[in-house]
């Protein structure tokens, strides 16, 4: 009979946990926390310093029944939740709520970053007590959301409409994603020309290559603003006599990158698998968490996956050189273990980075036990770690300087000077693995190749290449690229990325639009109030403050009490005055429906689930009526109209707009041609193509088509 008592989150961890530790163990699941602040009211009383008012939900209230139970037949209990604030404030709940300090049975807690059996023998080995500034810094961040949520929300509901809520770091993502879209709809686009010149050695024109002008012959910067410049420089690169000025050829290391943090996780993760950030941590949960891989039973596969460090331990680091040593030669390893700075000022070296549990453990061995997602996701982990302890790639980067000048008495006498580069791999190292993939606005562009030359070579020229450009506008956010802004500005921590993404998305406030991150009209209106009347709420700077507060009540330096002391005073001061001088802001947009009771203009308004159509005849008249999107395109079954319509899963779908009665639906966007088959509805298949939903057949849509079905989206 087990007499050791083992509480763990999640009925999957619990699992792996019971393969590992055997039959004295009996281990239990909380399945997450089992005390919160009550959903009713605040449950925060502000005048007895902040005292938080903690309530078991009524759905935990029979598993710390089962715990409480176990318990009480337990010779020891371990907390072995996870190793973040968050599994501490987890395991600190669940002896205050079954009450596990009350009898004479020690509980101790025990941590592991990864679920394997040297790791989880070791903690237990080694258990310790609950660190309450962990704890601390858990219930401080719990308390100023709560704070800001239900404070601010009552006022949003007042001003604006009911249903909208704020949120202490959610409001200042949406805040960048809005002045981002105000920076795009602001900028004003600056013609420029790019000029490059097609040249060739005289006895070798079949191995041309192209020089970009860059400065006037005396080194002075040229900048060409319009098509006259662009046709006198022309003009003088035509007549031009040109020879290679100098050569330097130099040889270039390219370092390996870190193995992943949770940001670097969920960046890398979007751009190379288009998971989500929410998606890519729950795959990760599942691989840190253990699967079950045949004989060996369940297995953690990679360690914890919230982590701000790229801390790596020695082991790891001597199972890894080893495994390249093996696998690709002495030639592919480093004369010492690589070892990377911390990623960010708050990083804690006690902690890991995310890695494989057993680097012999290749991906392609695990085929047969993973799903798709998990089996991606696993290979991206193990390819960064692996490379990480890899030699630098070589390459030989060659950068060629041409002079072009004109004979004398031509117009053009002060001559130009251009650039031609190529870089050539000499030895790929780490990248025989790996290499780490860039965002759209950080791509450089790719090196050309060239012949051999010598400086006083002449060249043959063989044409010019003038292109017209216009400065971009700055980049909307990805998921990647707004985690990784949050990260370099000190907002949320690994635990708070992927829900800052769901809650803004959730609450209609950004919307993603072809990956893109874009502000909706609400959540413009909603950050223009906040903006103007919570500047600091909302404002990068402050926000990244309290991040370093709570990282320092978590490291025992200052005292959480004191941290919600310095914040409600200024915070409760705004709200007072916003309460008086914020006017009521209408949002609602008449409709080209009527209501189908009496009449009346419906209008557009914005709830929990999205837009929806209200009567404006409220309060006399309540009808509401889902928002639809029309097409344009006709039902195949009866006819009707096909709307765009939003799941209560907020998913997108095309359904008739006559529904009930007709519950014909879609989930791709329908095409206005008819199927040149069978005549039946084409839907969006690929960016130039559709798909028949009749007979299945690829049509290939025109140029024409395309821009006129985008124009329509």
């Amino acid at each position: 009979m087990a007499s050791k008592l083992v509480i763990v989150e999640s009925p999957a961890k619990a699992r792996t946990l019971s393969t590992i530790l055997g039959r004295s163990y009996s281990v239990k699941a909380s399945l997450g926390h089992v005390r919160d602040l009550p959903r009713a009211r605040l449950g925060v009383h502000i005048d007895e310093d902040f005292a938080p008012e903690y309530v078991i939900p009524a759905g935990k209230r029979k598993i710390v029944s089962e715990i409480k139970k176990a318990a009480s037949k337990a010779g020891s209990i371990y907390l072995a939740t996870d190793p973040d604030r968050e599994g501490e404030a987890i395991s600190w709940h669940l002896v205050q709520a079954a009450k596990l300090d009350k009898d004479l049975v020690p509980v101790q807690r025990v941590v592991f970053r990864e679920i394997t059996k040297d790791a989880v023998q070791d903690a237990f080995r080694n258990p310790r007590s609950i660190d309450m500034n962990l704890v601390n810094a858990q219930q401080a961040r719990r308390i100023l959301d709560r704070l800001v949520g239900y404070k601010l929300s009552p006022l949003l509901w007042r001003k604006v409409q009911r249903g909208l809520s704020a949120g202490r770091v959610q409001s200042v993502a949406v805040r960048m994603i809005a002045d981002r879209e105000r920076e795009i709809q602001d900028f004003v686009p600056q013609e420029y020309w790019v000029i490059e010149v097609e040249l060739a050695p005289p006895e070798e024109k079949e191995a041309s290559f192209k020089a970009r002008l860059f400065a006037l012959a005396d080194g002075t910067k040229l900048d060409i603003s319009n098509k006259d410049e662009a046709d006198r420089v022309i003009a003088g690169l035509e007549d031009a006599e040109y020879a290679v000025r100098g050569i330097v050829t130099k040889q270039v290391a390219r370092q390996p990158a870190p193995p992943f943090i949770t940001s670097t996780l969920q960046q890398e993760a979007w751009r190379r698998l288009h998971f989500t950030a929410g998606r890519t941590m729950a795959v990760a949960q599942q691989l840190y968490e253990g699967l079950p891989l045949g004989r060996e039973g369940s297995v953690g596969l990679i360690t914890y996956m919230r982590t701000d460090s790229t801390h790596v331990v020695a082991s790891a680091l001597s199972e890894t050189r080893d495994f390249i040593g093996e696998k690709y030669g002495a030639r592919f390893l480093p004369p010492q273990p690589r070892s990377f700075a911390k990623k960010a000022k708050w990083a804690q070296e006690a902690h890991e980075a995310i890695r494989p549990t057993r680097i012999h453990r290749q991906p392609e061995q695990l085929r047969p036990f993973l799903d798709p997602a998990q089996l991606k996701l696993y290979e991206l982990v193990w390819k960064r770690m692996v490379a990480s302890q890899m030699s630098a790639a070589l390459y030989d980067i060659t950068n060629v300087e041409i002079e072009a000048s004109n004979p004398a008495g031509e117009k053009q006498p002060q001559g130009y000077l251009l650039k031609a580069s190529s870089s050539v791999v000499k030895f790929p190292g780490f990248m025989v693995v790996y290499t780490e993939s860039r965002d759209e606005d950080e791509r450089g562009e790719s090196s050309i190749s060239l012949p051999p030359l010598r400086a006083g070579d002449r060249l043959f020229y063989l044409g010019t290449l003038p292109e017209q450009c216009f400065t971009q506008p700055p980049p909307r956010y990805t998921e990647a690229t707004l985690i990784k802004a949050l990260e370099h500005k000190g907002i949320g921590r690994p635990s708070t990325y992927a829900p800052i993404l769901f809650t803004i998305q959730e609450r209609d406030y950004v919307s993603k639009v072809g990956g893109k991150l874009h502000p909706t009209e609400l959540g413009i209106i909603v950050n223009k109030i906040l903006t103007e009347h919570f500047p600091d709420i909302v404002d990068p700077g402050f926000t990244a403050q309290m991040e370093e507060q709570l990282d320092q009540i978590a490291q025992g330096k200052y005292e959480w009490i004191a941290a919600l002391r310095g914040f409600y005073p200024p915070f409760q001061g705004m709200l007072d005055k916003a309460s008086l001088s914020l006017e009521k802001v209408s949002i609602s947009q008449v409709s080209e429906e009527t209501c189908p009771k009496c009449g009346r203009s419906m209008v557009i308004k914005v709830g929990r689930f999205g837009k929806f159509l209200a009567c404006s005849g409220y309060p006399d008249c309540k009808t509401t009526m889902p928002y639809a999107v029309r097409t344009g395109v006709s039902c195949p079954r009866c006819g009707g109209e096909l709307v765009k319509r939003i799941s209560k899963k907020k998913k997108v779908f095309y359904g008739c707009g006559k529904f009930p009665q007709c519950q014909f639906a879609v989930n791709r966007k329908p095409i206005a041609q008819s199927c040149p088959n069978c005549g039946s509805l084409l839907v969006q298949y690929r960016q130039d193509s559709a798909r028949c939903v009749a007979c299945q057949r690829i049509v290939k849509l025109s140029e024409m088509e395309i821009q006129k079905e985008e124009g329509t989206s």
